[in-house]
């Protein structure tokens, strides 16, 4: 594959190319050239607008002065899509404190017309979410995220009558509970779990990978409540850079319970017990 590629990819004097970790969307590449060292990302069998959202966040980042990779190119070639961004060496550790006041400085940054959403949709491989603007937090949340998701559920298998019962009655609950928050659009990460941040050698923290939109900020903080990697510290920081609205705690479980869905609809029934576990809490928790 990258003797062809070599000569299509917008870098000069390449010198080696190694598989590295990259998560579990896009094959991932560190590309070493005479003069640099870039990270190669690349989606097989789509058009270079797989990664328009990241690089628009990416962007945003960079405006909003938080610490992420840079664009240096994208395109496609033969059929798949790549991205090349700037190579973050990561180092043995950092202060999670820091980490929480980069990202509560994230979500400082407003959308100026008070709308939520984004010019571009979330592209999560083989699930895509319209992020068209409209002026409610609950029409992008319930009815083009979980709804969503639990169509496909549905749709393949993984739920019973009973699933779809219970799923209705926390629905309801979420419903009840977000018509009476009042939910500023942040620039949000749009999947801030523990993978999609680093601390580089200088212990500075850096994000990456973002599928970006203007929403509610507890849809970030849930994210980092699902598989660890943030600790009491971070939250601490957070809440003292940006304090959290009463009743925070509850509806962040909504969040957490929404990316258990996505990957229960992702990857399949290994996460359904996850699911009924969280759907159980939220209604405990009315």
């Amino acid at each position: 594959m990258f003797e062809s590629w070599k000569s299509k990819l917008p870098i000069k004097n390449i010198k080696e190319i190694h598989s590295v970790s990259g998560g579990d969307v896009n094959d991932a590449y560190k590309v070493t050239t005479s003069e640099s060292t870039y990270f190669l990302l690349i989606q097989k069998n789509h058009s270079e607008k797989f990664f328009a959202a990241e690089i628009a966040g990416l962007h945003a980042f960079k405006e909003a002065g938080i610490r992420a990779p840079e664009v240096i190119n994208s395109g496609e070639i033969d059929g798949d899509a790549f991205l090349i961004l700037s190579y973050l060496r990561e180092g043995t550790g950092g202060s999670q404190q820091a980490l929480g006041e980069m990202v509560a400085e994230l979500h400082l940054n407003h959308q100026p017309d008070g709308r939520f959403g984004f010019h571009l949709p979330s592209d999560f491989e083989n699930i895509e979410f319209n992020n068209d603007w409209t002026e409610t937090w609950a029409e992008i949340f319930i009815e083009r995220r979980l709804d969503v998701l639990k169509d496909l559920i549905l749709q393949k298998g993984h739920w019973e009558k009973a699933d779809l019962e219970i799923y209705n009655s926390v629905r309801a609950v979420i419903v009840d509970s977000l018509q009476n928050h009042q939910s500023e659009p942040s620039l949000l990460h749009g999947d801030l779990w523990g993978g999609n941040y680093m601390f580089l050698t200088d212990g500075t923290p850096a994000l990456f990978d973002p599928a970006p939109l203007f929403g509610d900020r507890e849809f970030d903080l849930g994210a980092t409540k699902v598989f660890g990697g943030f600790t009491d510290e971070f939250y601490e920081m957070y809440h003292k850079v940006y304090p959290l609205q009463d009743g925070a705690d509850k509806r962040i479980v909504f969040y957490e319970f929404y990316l258990l869905l996505l990957h229960l609809a992702k990857f399949g029934t290994v996460y359904k017990a996850g699911v009924s576990r969280i759907m159980k809490e939220i209604l405990s928790n009315q």
